[in-house]
């Protein structure tokens, strides 16, 4: 697992272009040496920084959608895995607390303990309310499929296969919305890539590959050939300004509670879970023995 930043750098072999920042491409045209040695006119030359920076953006773009399908199936997982010890270690917090205030009645422990059964029995949020089935963000993706008769598939890990990062990136590189040419081919592209994004959250390579030969057997789409260098300046800005929107995204994904857990672990995120696993079980065991001892089991 990497963060989008250290993707952008170091992690995408295939990526084409040059690395250097949009602005800084949009200064230099992508090829400046070229350019006075083929005696380039100024809006070809703008055309080629335009290029280059869309596609500096798409992969950048592609980057911090991995990363962010990583967050989100290992935030599952870590609540499917590991949500029932946390709540065990919960309980026998409060029995513990319990077993003091009962064996001593001091009021700061009686309290103590009143805290502790509080913190195991919150007031009822959304979830609680609706029995699994929704959350404040809507109904569950599980609960979704069972509603429409669709088999539940919760993520088995937290990075999809190489297959399908593979087959997702040529995908977005090929359709991605910011190559239309005119609103009606990037309304098309958003709809294919919403799809695109759903069969790779889901780590679905059979459906990725369909709608790789669905693309491309599709219309092909016109290049975008703008014909005004003030046209050709707008659209460096608004490159510029999506890289900046990206990059505060990128940042609050690697500033979360589960971001900061994946940074843990880069190359094998899955383990981490298990290694976690491992340190609650040793103190949910560690908790029961300090109970038994109170209780003079």
């Amino acid at each position: 697992m990497t963060t989008p930043e250290a993707e952008q750098s170091s992690s995408v072999p295939e990526a084409e272009g040059p690395r250097e920042p949009l602005d800084a491409q949009a200064a230099s045209g992508g090829s400046g040496a070229s350019d006075q040695a083929g005696g380039a006119r100024p809006e070809e030359r703008l055309e080629r920084a335009v290029r280059v920076a869309e596609q500096a953006l798409i992969e950048y773009e592609i980057a911090v959608e991995t990363f962010r399908i990583e967050v989100e199936n290992f935030s599952r997982l870590h609540h499917q895995k590991l949500g029932p010890m946390y709540a065990r270690l919960d309980e026998l917090d409060a029995e513990i607390a319990e077993a003091k205030a009962a064996r001593t009645g001091d009021p700061e422990d009686v309290r103590a303990a009143q805290e502790a059964r509080a913190r195991v029995m919150p007031m009822p949020g959304v979830e609680e309310l609706f029995h699994g089935w929704m959350d404040s963000e809507g109904l569950f993706p599980e609960a979704a499929a069972m509603l429409t008769e669709q088999p539940v598939r919760p993520p088995q890990r937290v990075r999809p296969s190489d297959e399908a990062r593979k087959a997702y990136r040529e995908l977005v590189r090929k359709a991605h919305p910011d190559l239309a040419q005119d609103e009606r081919e990037r309304a098309r592209r958003d709809e294919f890539i919403a799809r695109v994004n759903s069969a790779y959250g889901r780590g679905d390579e059979a459906l990725l590959r369909e709608l790789a030969e669905e693309w491309a057997a599709g219309p092909a789409p016109a290049e975008w050939q703008p014909s005004h260098s003030e046209e050709l300046y707008a659209r460096l800005e608004w490159l510029a300004q999506r890289k900046e929107l990206l990059t505060l995204v990128a940042s609050e994904l690697e500033e979360g509670a589960i971001g900061a857990m994946l940074k843990l672990a880069p190359d094998d995120p899955d383990r981490l879970l298990e290694e976690i696993a491992e340190q609650l079980l040793a103190q949910v065991a560690q908790r029961e023995a300090e109970l038994a001892a109170l209780l003079g089991r």
